[in-house]
């Protein structure tokens, strides 16, 4: 049965169907919106409903790159580093040709410092996570493996914007669709990775485990092949309502189908917990724990086109790891298909493709309520269930600045008005 299913996923990534494609069958990219202009200083209020052309409501726009500055033609992952040393605030944004890095400690006049081109080939699929002050950065691109840069370096980068090289080259795969870390263990995890030829899933799509507590000298260390492709994850170090589970490193993988939950505490012995499904699955795409870790929100990143409803976010009670629930649904106000979405205290930052960022309010998600409060529309044209738009958010600086990764127009630096 796992080889069928693992045939099946097989054939869904080789015809792009699903799975963050910006070439999926249903839609194709259209080009950024042409500009004389590459770089956009200067803050843009939210007013009567814009800022500039963007639809939005309680966030401002504080300046944004296109894609063109930053050498790709489609725009990918995004994170953020903060330096500890000097404060200074740093986007990290992927394209299908490199890694991005922009200065953006002063938001309404960021300084794109130079990039760190693709290990291999150019590909639409290229994530960053950062540790130790350390990127990490995977790619579908064939036999890219693992590039690890040194943040550090941007600190003394003059006549920007530079080329980089890495620092480090991890070859223990070859493709990944993501990357997954742990900081508080200081252990990488990458995602439906490739054998290094490429010619096979390793750990049949799994995680891949990975030492980083070396940033610079990755040592593999196993995987988790039993419940096959894993497209997405988290990982944490338990701290939540299931006393049997706290501090062991649990991994909450979103596999096309289904959440699994399992144990990896002994990297040599993983024990499958619980899995989970819910109604109407189109892709299980990505997920992220609420700060109790009681709650876990899902998006499906196909359900809004084969159903036909408004985006939607599936919310799973995990307070019994082991006997997981689903708890509720939220459901959106236009048919945009939700992307990836992370949470800060109790907002939910949901990236949703052609109908930008949207912030919701979780701070009643016990009593099954989530409220919208904002959002920040960079894909103005459309709201339709196509793969254009937003991909991805950062919120986690404690300026309040938060990232914008489009795939159409690049980066984008917004923050929450002020009355």
């Amino acid at each position: 049965m796992k080889n069928f299913r693992l045939f099946i996923i097989t054939i869904i990534f080789t015809i792009g169907f699903g799975a963050c494609s910006p070439e999926d069958p249903f839609t194709s990219v259209s080009s950024p919106p042409p500009s004389n202009e590459e770089i956009f200083p200067g803050i843009t209020l939210c007013e009567n409903g814009f800022a500039g052309q963007f639809p939005c409501e309680g966030y401002d726009l504080l300046s944004r790159i296109n894609l063109s500055t930053l050498g790709g033609i489609r725009g990918a992952d995004s994170w953020g580093w903060t330096d500890p040393t000097t404060g200074k605030e740093y986007a990290l944004i992927t394209t299908d040709a490199n890694s991005c890095f922009v200065d953006i400690t002063d938001p309404i006049n960021p300084i794109f410092l130079g990039s760190l081109p693709t290990a291999t080939n150019p590909s639409n699929w290229r994530d960053i996570k950062v540790y130790q002050n350390h990127a990490f950065i995977v790619s579908e691109a064939p036999g890219h493996g693992m590039q690890v840069f040194d943040l550090t370096r941007l600190r003394n980068v003059t006549n920007a914007p530079q080329t980089f090289t890495a620092d480090a080259l991890y070859t223990g795969f070859g493709s990944a669709h993501n990357i997954v870390i742990n900081e508080d263990t200081g252990f990488a995890y990458a995602v439906g990775a490739m054998t290094l030829d490429d010619s096979l899933f390793s750990f049949d799509g799994g995680p891949h485990f990975i030492n980083i507590q070396n940033p610079t000298n990755p040592v593999a260390a196993g995987g988790y092949p039993n419940d096959a492709y894993s497209h997405d994850a988290q990982v944490v170090t338990y701290s939540g309502p299931d006393t049997e589970h706290v501090g062991k490193e649990i991994f909450i993988g979103s596999n096309t189908n289904e959440v699994v939950i399992v144990d990896i505490t002994n990297k040599n012995n993983p024990i499958q917990l619980a899995t989970i499904d819910y109604a109407d699955i189109g892709y299980t795409h990505q997920g992220w724990f609420t700060e109790d870790q009681r709650y876990f929100i899902l998006g499906d990143e196909l359900d809004e086109i084969n159903s036909g409803f408004n985006s939607r976010s599936i919310v799973f009670d995990l307070s019994d790891l082991d006997n997981p629930s689903v708890s509720m649904s939220y459901t959106g106000p236009t048919p945009a298909i939700d992307h990836n979405g992370y949470i800060k205290g109790n907002t939910f930052f949901l990236a949703n493709y052609t109908a930008g960022v949207r912030i919701l309010d979780i701070s009643n998600i016990g009593a099954n309520q989530i409220q919208e409060t904002g959002y920040f529309d960079t894909y103005p044209s459309t709201d339709n269930a196509t793969f254009n738009g937003l991909w991805n958010v950062y919120p986690y600086f404690e300026s309040g600045n938060i990232v914008l990764s489009d795939i159409n127009s690049g980066l984008f630096i917004i923050r929450k008005s002020t009355d």
